[in-house]
This record gives structure tokens, C-alpha cells and sequence, in this order.
């Protein structure tokens, strides 16, 4: 049964299910249309419109975590995309408290990202709309739990597959407590350098050479950070290029060249 943590009822969270449903990020914006401005989880068995990082379609198992959560007013405008980041160390932090063996090959890719020794396993989606002076905003979560799309353009995973045993509900619950635990850290956007250390310990590619494109342009640098603002800092041979938005493409885990 879904349920969410006590910490996170403690703390006013509410919490929606369903069977089948088109977009847990669509309701969830839905129902802050419609005057909800609690914080309410939204977690689904299946997705039939499910939505990834420029429109892609995400691929609707049994058994996997779709679930998003309804923030009304969560912070100032200009802090809004940070919420990734804070989604990113909420699940990391779920998936250390359910999950431990798997937590050495678990590690975060810009900018919204989970992956399982190097394949996609979680994906996470922020969208925000504004209404008056009211930003309301849902943090879309799927982890590939039981199954993984097959048809991908990039290495996928699931934890089953990977031969790890855990159940979406345990899993759920766990990131219901984190989620608490790191908005509570992240203050508004006040604690938001907390939140970038943090993500960083965990962050894929970091000190390596990454290519990332963007609009059709690609660009090639060394990943030596974020900045104070979320962005990728990306050192490039023609200087140094903050990106705030685009695919990146991680050189593949563990490939030693030996030049003779």
C-alpha cells in the first residue's frame, strides 16, 4: 500500500493515488488550478501521457515510482529550477535508506538525472506555472523500480534488473521523508548551497570531459562544477561556458586508454 512517511504527514503533506492516470505532473498543476495549494504527493501504477525533459514520452510500467509533488509558493521565482537539485538529493537520500547496496553505483547527472552504474534509472521533471503572484510547481519523479524502457536512445536500467529487491511503495515512502527533509535544507532557496554540495559528492562526470548539446549546438569542456545558480560549468578550450539547459553526454564509465 501507498502510503506516505510519518514525517511528511507530520509535516502537512497529503497524498492522491491512482490506477492509471495521463501525467502525475499534469494533475498535480491541475489540482493547483483548481485551488489547491497544500503540499500533495500524486503517485500513479501507470502513466498513459507520462512526460520527459523535452516532450519525450516515458515509457508506463506496473510496478515502477511515478509520483509528483504539488508545491504552491515553494520560493521565489529565480529559485524555482533549483527544486531538481533538491529532487535529485531527496531520491538519493530514499534510496540510501531502502536500497544501501546499491547506493555506491547510484550517482546524479545534470541536470535531472539518476543514474545505476552509468544507465538511466530515475528521471525527474520540474514544471511551474504562475497565477497571479502564485508559482505553483509539480517535481515529476519516475524510477524505473521493477522494469526499463528497452527502445531508448541511452543506456537504461531498473533496480530489478540490476538485481536489486526493493518495492516502489517502501521506496515512495522513504522519498516522502527525504523530500521533507530536503526542502527543509534547501529553505526557499536560502540553503541552496547546501543543496549544490551535496549534489555535487554524488554528481556523474565531475572533473571529466563531458559534450553537451543544446539547440543543435554542442559543446565540448571539462565538467568542473555548478555555479551558484544550478548552471553546468563547463571548462571548454575556448574558455569557460556556464550551461543552463541541454543533453549531456558522459564519456562511458571506466574506459582507461593507454597511449604507447
Amino acid at each position: 500500500m501507498t502510503e506516505l512517511a510519518q514525517a511528511a504527514a507530520a509535516a502537512g503533506y497529503r497524498l492522491e493515488t491512482f490506477d492509471e492516470i495521463g501525467s502525475t505532473n499534469a494533475v498535480a498543476l491541475q489540482r493547483a488550478a483548481e485551488g489547491e495549494t497544500r503540499p500533495t504527493w500524486f503517485v500513479t501504477d501507470r502513466q498513459t501521457a507520462g512526460r520527459g525533459r523535452r516532450g519525450r514520452s516515458w515509457t508506463s510500467l506496473k510496478g515502477n515510482l511515478f509520483a509528483s509533488l504539488l508545491l504552491v509558493d515553494p520560493a521565489p521565482v529565480a529559485h524555482i529550477a533549483e527544486l531538481c537539485f533538491v529532487a535529485a538529493l531527496a531520491v538519493d537520500d530514499a534510496l540510501l535508506a531502502v536500497v544501501p547496496d546499491a547506493f555506491d553505483q547510484f550517482r546524479l547527472k545534470w541536470p535531472n538525472d539518476g543514474l545505476l552504474g552509468g544507465a538511466k534509472v530515475v528521471g525527474m521533471l520540474v514544471e511551474a506555472t504562475t497565477r497571479a503572484a502564485t508559482t505553483q510547481v509539480a517535481i515529476g519523479i519516475g524510477v524505473n523500480v521493477a522494469h526499463h524502457p528497452v527502445d531508448t536512445p541511452y543506456p537504461t536500467t531498473s533496480f530489478a534488473a540490476k538485481g536489486f529487491a526493493v518495492g516502489r511503495d517502501q521506496l515512495f515512502e522513504a522519498l516522502s521523508a527525504s523530500m521533507v527533509r530536503a526542502l527543509a535544507v534547501w529553505n526557499r532557496g536560502e540553503g541552496f548551497a547546501q543543496i549544490r554540495a551535496g549534489w555535487l559528492a554524488r554528481a556523474a562526470g565531475l572533473g571529466g570531459p563531458l559534450v553537451i548539446q543544446s539547440d543543435g549546438k554542442r559543446a565540448e569542456g571539462i565538467f568542473t562544477g555548478l555555479d551558484a545558480h544550478g548552471r553546468l560549468i563547463l571548462d571548454t578550450p575556448d574558455g569557460r561556458q556556464l550551461i543552463t539547459a541541454g543533453e549531456v553526454l558522459l564519456a562511458p564509465e571506466k574506459t582507461v586508454h593507454h597511449h604507447g
